[in-house]
């Protein structure tokens, strides 16, 4: 038997992955890099060639390794691309232990993903696209641990009376949907024939975080940052040495203050999107409790994907719920903040063979979320 030309690469941006054995197609034997220091893994993103009209069948060895194991996987389909732009799902099955993804390419070359990937080439084309319309400017809120650059975009003018909405994506690198929700967001908000966004623009402001981990999404971690924390759950006291993407934005938002935000991320388990519960505790304020409500009624009418209740609070948010950025937000300045989650599953309610929740749901989820602002902004501070 001739030996495999299979060969398997991550060394590229928000690449992910560990080879292990390529001998036999049909047996190849693969492991997640973890995040340094905690040791966090789910996201995998790598390239396959020599593989055309082959059955493979790729085992991730430490999938039970995984941040969310068991009901991650449970349900679970890898993602696929030849060219990086369309993506389809392919069979994959979880067997307590391993995960398989189990595909027979038709060309030379493809990639395969827990979901479609993100990189900063895209985030920096997604930039240059909105500065380009003079509502919008672009700034660099500082720098990450690594250097990289911290994006804010700021669309509308401020005046008096006007709100401050803010938007913030990709706290955790591999919960990419958030990049793909920023993409519709942002394009119906600076789009002026949308219905609701030119309104929306004469009454609030935007500040726009397209992603608050550049480190962690070029490194193709899962989780953390380069400092090796979860910028998520800093936002009590962030530090400028650790998780300076937090502090940065915590700064600019103690001088524009906030009327209302949403911090968008990705969910391995439930199979809809939801509301997480990790913002809610028993010091919400009525008022600012009944607008966040308000707000879930409205998205959950716009997106057939939203379903309005069935969130869990995982053990590691119970412990400290204010260390994370939605209770932080209502404490510091007593407004409504949304952790909006996304899931890397089909909706189980319409599901898709092909796609599964793709790109295409993730921008539409962002307008639905931009117009679902309209009928509670008036109620905001």
């Amino acid at each position: 038997m001739l030996p495999s030309m299979v060969q398997i690469f991550a060394n590229f941006p928000s690449g992910n992955i560990e080879v292990l054995d390529t001998a036999d197609p049909a047996a190849i034997r693969l492991k997640i890099r973890p995040d340094p220091v905690t040791n966090f893994l789910q996201w995998f993103f790598f390239r396959v060639t020599g593989a055309r009209g082959q059955a493979l069948a790729m085992r991730l060895d430490n999938a039970n390794d995984a941040l969310v194991p068991g009901k991650g996987w449970q349900g679970y389909r890898a993602f696929a691309s030849y060219d990086l732009d369309h993506w389809f799902r392919v069979p994959t099955d979880y067997d307590g232990t391993h995960l398989t993804i189990r595909h027979a390419p038709e060309r030379d070359g493809i990639y395969y993903a827990y979901f479609p990937a993100y990189t900063a080439e895209p985030l920096r084309r997604l930039v240059g696209r909105c500065q380009a319309d003079p509502r919008c400017r672009a700034e660099v809120l500082g720098l990450t641990v690594d250097g990289e650059e911290l994006d804010l975009l700021t669309i509308g003018q401020p005046g008096p009376g006007k709100k401050t909405i803010w938007a913030i994506g990709r706290q955790h690198p591999g919960e990419v949907q958030a990049s793909w929700w920023m993409e519709g967001f942002l394009a119906a908000l600076l789009d002026p024939k949308d219905p609701v966004a030119p309104g929306l623009l004469t009454k609030a402001v935007f500040h726009v975080v397209p992603n608050m981990n550049p480190d962690g999404t070029r490194r193709g971690q899962h989780r953390t940052n380069a400092g090796g924390r979860n910028l998520n759950a800093e936002w009590e006291q962030p530090s400028l040495e650790k998780s300076p993407e937090v502090f940065h934005v915590l700064a600019r938002m103690q001088r524009t203050g906030v009327s209302f935000c949403l911090d968008v991320h990705g969910d391995e388990e439930l199979p809809f999107v939801f509301f997480a519960r990790v913002d809610l505790n028993g010091d919400t304020p009525p008022d600012v409790l009944a607008a966040r409500t308000r707000y879930g009624e409205a998205l959950v009418a716009l997106s057939p994907d939203c379903q309005p209740d069935g969130s869990y609070v995982r053990p590691h948010a119970k412990r400290n719920p204010m260390a994370f950025c939605g209770p932080q937000i209502i404490k510091r300045f007593n407004a409504p903040a949304v952790t909006l989650e996304l899931p890397y599953k089909d909706v189980a309610a319409l599901p898709d063979p092909v796609e599964g929740y793709s790109i295409r749901h993730c921008k539409e989820l962002g307008r639905a979320s931009l117009h679902a602002l309209a009928p509670v902004l008036g109620d905001l501070r």
